[in-house]
């Protein structure tokens, strides 16, 4: 509950042509007076999904809590106006979230599994004992309540018959990919003060993602696809009459799109999309539910990614865009007229308008960790928590941020993280991290690896290459067909200037990242014999083979097109096709559940290089998926990570 100084919220970004330019952060580096340990790295408590009571006394949130054992659990908190401070809302022994008021504020309904898949609770305002709304053995994946908070509408699978659940017990569970998937639903249930059944409005063949009420209460906006089976973008919005339900196309976006919502007049439908039609979505539509025609009122006077935005009363919408490692705020009507407004100097995520009209959010940086701000979006935001108080006494170092000129003279942002949060006398050992993605970023957020191999030594680079989101549409399409082609240019121009600046020793180079970072290492050890070690985490060596075994390969045919059709860009780009040259000692790390970068991709990389004599580690999680949640696991990473990089990369 302590304001933020002002000195401390501005950070300067260079923004050069290109060349080379740096410009270190106005805060004063923070020096590690101890050593941060993997165990002190991951202890984080994340809020999110902030949520104002009708009547601006009460802001409910989650806090998801730091990892316990195989455990990670998520509860409700609630910050009071009448009694300033936090507190706990609820304390299951399971997990709580997706906390969302009644329309009168007299009640609080939620999902959580404490006891069994995932329901609806219902909880008294003021406090109290939850009781369950909607029961059975299928889980909720999303509710909203109606306008007048006599309903609920929610997605859910069918319930498991009881010849199912016996199938189950006797293992006798045989699955037919695709025909025995079970997907969501649309139900409706009474919010009354007793239990009653939900009543099912579409059913089969219908699978829905997202769904959101028209303010008369009358409709339901939602996402959904008729061909679940499907490997492509095949959703489309729909209205759905709640008196005789029946799906009405609305819209059908081109390309990847999310996060509908109505306007509070219910003139308006908006929803983030892909300009084109990828790889990710990008800019703000709004259509009118009159006569349906999209408008893209992002592209023009921002032309950044869309991370969040909020409807206001006065029917202009807040929006959140990612501008580089940082954040663009801005303020825009349907015809996308507008202002930015000044920065708030973090980056900026789960947005809740007060009744004062005051946006509170979760904001971070690289050295400061989660809490929740109170902004009036003129001066400093002021921090109303203290839930990660703990890392006030954690050593953190604040990034410099630099431009350099790659290749082509186009000009990339990087982060550097300097032990001591200073320029070295003489050039250090130095590790390249690559972000995931590849339509992803570095952001100014808080990150393990970086900070703990800093706090041991290592200069840590950040660079944000072609294809990166936070610098405009083109830049975010310009490896489309290229990977490991321009974007690993950009990489290399990054270690060029960091030698060239004397930050980095040219024999001390280390490569590492995770998802896309982690085939962005694996390219590196077959194009360059500049690294010394490098650090591969669920990453891919082999792109024919992972389109056709990962979830959701469309992203990767917007890349590539189809590999039965075009497979020399997909054999073009692949580790595995030059993996004779690899001769860098490399740690692979991935979770054997991962359906995303599946082990096969880092099971052939290790096999490979195996085979060819390098020194490599295949290190495999169970029961994890493409993003590790244990906490054993966790720490072990993080052990692992700066252990490899002190062996290959030692100090004099």
């Amino acid at each position: 509950m302590r304001p933020l100084p002002a000195a401390l919220v501005l950070l300067a970004l260079s923004v050069a042509a290109p060349g080379v330019v740096s410009q270190a952060a106005q805060t004063p580096p923070v020096t590690p007076a101890v050593t941060l340990t993997p165990q002190q790295a991951i202890a984080v408590r994340r809020p999110g999904d902030l949520q104002w009571s009708p009547d601006g006394t009460r802001l409910v949130f989650t806090i998801d809590e730091p990892a316990a054992g195989s455990e990670r659990r998520t509860h409700l908190w609630v910050y009071d106006r009448r009694d300033p401070g936090v507190r706990q809302f609820t304390s299951s022994a399971k997990t709580e979230r997706h906390p969302r008021w009644s329309p009168d504020g007299t009640r609080l309904a939620f999902l959580s599994d404490r006891e069994g898949p995932a329901q609806i609770y219902l909880l008294n305002g003021a406090g109290g004992e939850a009781w369950a709304l909607t029961k059975g053995k299928r889980a909720v994946e999303d509710f909203e309540w109606s306008p007048d908070g006599r309903s609920i509408a929610f997605l859910a699978p069918e319930a498991k018959t009881d010849d199912d659940e016996k199938k189950d017990k006797d293992k006798d569970d045989a699955r037919v990919v695709d025909k025995d998937d079970q997907p969501a639903h649309l139900w409706t249930v009474d919010a009354g003060t007793a239990a009653v059944e939900a009543k099912r409005l579409i059913g089969a063949p219908w699978k829905f993602s997202e769904l959101a009420w028209t303010p008369a209460g009358d409709r339901l906006m939602v996402v959904a696809t008729d061909r679940p089976e499907s490997d492509q973008l095949t959703e489309r919005i729909f209205g759905v009459s709640i008196a005789t339900p029946a799906m009405t196309e609305v819209l059908a976006p081109v390309g990847p799109f999310s996060d509908i919502r109505v306007s509070p007049d219910g003139a308006w439908l908006s929803y983030v999309a892909s300009r084109v039609d990828g790889p990710s979505p990008h800019d703000l539509f709004v259509a009118s539910l009159a006569d349906r025609r999209p408008r893209n009122i992002s592209a023009s006077p921002l032309d950044r990614p869309v991370q969040d935005y909020r409807w206001r009363k006065d029917g202009s919408l807040f929006v959140v865009a990612e501008d580089g490692f940082r954040d663009a705020i801005w303020t825009l009507d349907a015809a996308g007229k507008g202002a930015r407004l000044p920065s708030p100097g973090m980056t900026f995520s789960a947005v809740s308008f007060d009744s004062d009209g005051h946006a509170w959010f979760v904001g971070q940086q690289m050295h400061r960790v989660q809490e929740i701000y109170e902004w009036d979006l003129a001066s400093a935001p002021v921090s109303k928590t203290a839930i990660n108080e703990a890392f006030a006494k954690v050593p953190l170092l604040a990034p410099e941020f630099v431009r350099y000129a790659s290749f082509d003279g186009r000009s990339i942002e990087g982060a550097l993280l300097l032990p001591g949060g200073k320029r070295p006398v003489a050039p250090m050992r130095t590790v390249i991290l690559i972000h995931g993605g590849p339509t992803g970023a570095w952001r100014d957020t808080y990150e393990t690896w970086g900070q703990l191999l800093a706090a041991h030594g290592f200069a840590v680079f950040y660079p944000n290459v072609r294809g990166s989101t936070g610098y405009g549409h083109d830049f975010m399409v310009l490896n489309r067909g290229d990977w490991g082609g321009g974007d690993f240019k950009d990489v290399m121009a990054g270690v060029d200037w960091l030698v060239k600046e004397r930050i980095a020793d040219p024999e001390k180079l280390g490569i590492a990242g995770w998802s896309y970072g982690g085939y962005m290492a694996s390219w590196a050890i077959t194009q360059t014999n500049r690294f010394k070690a490098a650090v591969t985490g669920a990453g891919m060596s082999d792109l024919a083979m992972e389109f056709g075994t990962e979830d959701g390969p469309a992203y990767d045919e917007w890349f590539y097109g189809l590999p039965y059709e075009k497979p020399d860009g997909f054999r073009k780009s692949s580790p595995l096709t030059y993996i004779t040259n690899a001769k860098t000692p490399t740690l692979i790390l991935q979770g054997e559940d991962d359906v995303v970068d599946p082990l096969g991709q880092s099971a052939a990389l290790y096999r490979a290089l195996k085979r060819y004599g390098v020194e490599c580690e295949l290190v495999q999680y169970p029961r994890e998926g493409h993003g590790l949640r244990e906490e054993k696991h966790l720490t072990d990473r993080l052990t692992r990570i700066v252990a490899w990089f002190e062996k290959y990369l030692p100090l004099p």
